[in-house]
Parts: structure tokens; sequence; C-alpha cells
């Protein structure tokens, strides 16, 4: 857990008000995120998925969210009302299959004055929803679980959560 860095940046010297943070006098930046979301599949989803390759009636599950998580993405500052819009230069985004979980890395990057870790998060947090959505005529019991932020770099400091073996975080 990291310690208090001071009072949050989204409200007023009050804590009453919302407001978008001014990043105007903000030097212009390379700025990198990686957002992690799992899908925890039971086994009457994760089996016949595997045997159809990851096909549904809907189409390509893997592929489909895939792209549904580059379209989320490129609306975070539509979804969430105080982030800025930013002119993305990079996003990957990577689903793997690993046991019963389908595992989703969103990495985004820009050139700007603040950080892409929102875009990071929507991007992998709408490609698990996209998961869910294709596989739900299979079962209900799909669980999303654990999105959230692996690392980052620009701006103020530059975080990084450690990688265990099978991609799982410690």
């Amino acid at each position: 857990m990291q310690k208090d860095q001071g009072p949050l940046t989204h409200v007023d010297e009050k804590g009453a008000e919302p407001r978008m943070v001014d990043v105007g006098t903000k030097d212009v930046s390379r700025r990198e995120a990686e957002a992690q979301a799992r899908v925890w599949l039971p086994p009457e989803v994760a089996e016949p998925l595997r045997e159809a390759g990851f096909m549904t009636k809907k189409g390509a599950v893997l592929t489909v969210a895939q792209i549904a998580g580059v379209m989320g993405m490129k609306m975070t500052s539509q979804l969430i009302p105080l982030c800025h819009p930013l002119a993305v230069t990079g996003c990957r985004l990577e689903l793997t299959l690993a046991g019963d979980e389908v595992v989703i890395s969103c990495r985004v990057s820009c050139e700007g004055k603040t950080g892409v870790e929102m875009e990071a998060l929507t991007g992998a947090t709408v490609a698990a929803l996209t998961v869910y959505d294709m596989c739900k005529a299979l079962s209900h019991d799909i669980v999303i679980r654990e999105v959230r932020l692996m690392g980052k770099s620009g701006g103020k400091r530059d975080f990084s959560r450690e990688k265990a073996a099978g991609g799982k975080s410690a």
C-alpha cells in the first residue's frame, strides 16, 4: 500500500466541489500506463470456449473484446467526468487464457501533460465486460476481478507492481 500522497486533486481546496485539474503549467512528457483485468470463467464456459477456439454465436470472443477495449480506452474522457481528453499515441491490448481466467493487459502511451492510467484501466475494463457479454449465454457465474493499475511512467512519480510467475502480481 502506498503512503498518503497529499490532498485529493479532483476537489477544491475545501474538499467540497469537484474540479478538473488544471494541467496547463505542466511540461509535456512521455506517459505510459499498463492496467490488467482478470475474468474468471466457470468450467461450463471455459471448456466449450476452448473447444470452439473462443468462438461463440456472437463471434470471436478475444478478438471482439480486444477491439472493444481499444474503443473504450479512446472514450475515457467521455465516460469519466474529470478526465482530460488525450491524444493517445499507442494502445496495446492483449487477452490470454491462463487456466480458468482470461487475463487482459492494456498498455497505453501518449506525449502529454497528464497520465494515461485511466485510459489503460478503462480499456482493460471494457474488454473484460465484452468477454462477459459474449459468454453470458453459457453462464452468469463469470466473474470480472482484479482490475488494477500494473504500472505507470512519466509525470511526478513512476509506479510498478511486481509480477509473479504466471502473470499474477505479488
